[in-house]
């Protein structure tokens, strides 16, 4: 099964005040286990960055102006998360935000039956503790040092860690696809064996007289 886990770092806190996506990251999971396949862009937003969301991220307006809009991307961006699960941490944000870009350019929304909030999945699981994704990265022993600044791949990385501990898939299992391969490879086990060599007649024979000889000589 293939999941995406997403993250977007944005202008402001509310739609309603015209805030605007400056960032999305993207990493795709297959049985849980990341794969190479990765979405990520910084998005022109048309508007000025809040003071409070600099301080969050640290994105100017004079980085983000050059960078392509939200409309370029969309497709490109539809076509990746097209019929995956959808993993976010505060998934309502996130959606939210997401879902008003699309219906600035005339596109469907991404419907919540797709998404799964760890938010939601945390404080299930660990009512009246922290369930932000620092307090889970520290639960879980997860190693955020890099993570200095909110930036969409680094928290994606993190979150795709959280998540695989809040479903208590600590290891991901392997499954061998090959069965005959896995055949082979105990039969190679099974028949191995070192090499014996059994005595002759004679050489029994011989024996026989060494330890006559042997007995003789010490006890007479």
């Amino acid at each position: 099964m293939k999941e995406i886990v997403l993250d977007t770092e944005t202008t402001g806190l509310s739609v309603k005040d015209g805030h605007r996506i400056v960032e999305i990251g993207c990493i795709e999971l297959e049985d849980l286990i990341p794969t190479k396949n990765v979405f990520h862009c910084y998005l022109n937003p048309e508007r000025k960055v809040s003071e409070s969301a600099l301080k969050v991220h640290g994105y100017t307006d004079e980085f983000l102006s050059d960078k392509k809009k939200f409309s370029d991307i969309a497709d490109e961006f539809l076509d990746f998360i097209n019929g995956k699960k959808i993993v976010i941490h505060n998934a309502e944000f996130d959606i939210g935000h997401l879902n008003n870009e699309l219906m600035l350019i005339n596109k469907n929304i991404i419907s919540k039956d797709f998404v799964v909030d760890t938010l939601e999945l945390a404080r299930n699981k660990f009512p009246g503790s922290g369930i932000s994704l620092d307090a889970l990265c520290k639960r879980f022993r997860i190693d955020n040092s890099r993570r200095i600044k909110h930036t969409a791949l680094i928290d994606c990385e993190l979150l795709s860690k959280v998540y695989i501990n809040l479903l208590d898939q600590k290891e991901p299992i392997f499954e061998f696809q090959d069965k005959e391969l896995l055949k082979r490879s105990f039969k190679k086990v099974n028949t191995y064996s070192k090499k014996i060599i059994k005595p002759t007649e004679q050489e029994l024979s011989d024996h026989k007289e060494f330890i006559k000889k042997n007995l003789k000589r010490n006890f007479f």
